[in-house]
Formats: structure tokens, C-alpha cells, sequence
């Protein structure tokens, strides 16, 4: 399985035309060329490839690592809330 990094790589090599050797863990967004309008399509790309929710506070992401450590965070509050709610949700079946 591809990591956090990988998928996103892929993703601002394919949608964003970023040479690949410009993708470093560390690399700023702003030396990629990616601005406030260009981090806003970023985060529906995010959206559809994690299968994740984006909350509507905004967030300062400046590197890609930024971006790497929302995304993992994201992912893991979101599997982690659907834990939950299916264990909350499973007893009701059983029941029925």
C-alpha cells in the first residue's frame, strides 16, 4: 500500500504538472507554485483519493510534509469516529 507521501505525490505530479524531483518531504507548497486557489483544488483532490471529509476550519499547510501529517490526521480521526459509530450502531441491528 502506497503511504501518505506517495499518493500525494502522485497526485501534484498527475493534476499539478510538478516535476518529480521538486517533491520533497520538506518542500514548501509556495516553491511548488501552489498558491491559496491551487490549495483549495489540492484538498478536493485529497477529498476524493483519501475518502476523507475535510472540515470547514481553515488550516495553514506551507510544506508537503504540512500537508502529509493533515491528511494522516484526517484519515485517522475519521476512521476512528467510524469505529465508533459502527460499534454504536451494530448492537441496534442485533437487536432488530
Amino acid at each position: 500500500m502506497a503511504t501518505t507521501f506517495e499518493r500525494l505525490h502522485a497526485i501534484l505530479v498527475k493534476d499539478y504538472k510538478i516535476s518529480p524531483e521538486l517533491l520533497q518531504i520538506d518542500t514548501p507548497l509556495e516553491v511548488l507554485g501552489i498558491d491559496s486557489l491551487g490549495m483549495a483544488e489540492l484538498l478536493f483532490f485529497i477529498e476524493d483519493e483519501f475518502k476523507v471529509k475535510l472540515p470547514l476550519d481553515p488550516v495553514e499547510l506551507l510544506t508537503v510534509n504540512d500537508v502529509v501529517h493533515y491528511v494522516d490526521e484526517l484519515v485517522a480521526a475519521q476512521h476512528d469516529g467510524d469505529t465508533k459509530a459502527d460499534a454504536a450502531v451494530m448492537p441496534n441491528l442485533r437487536a432488530s
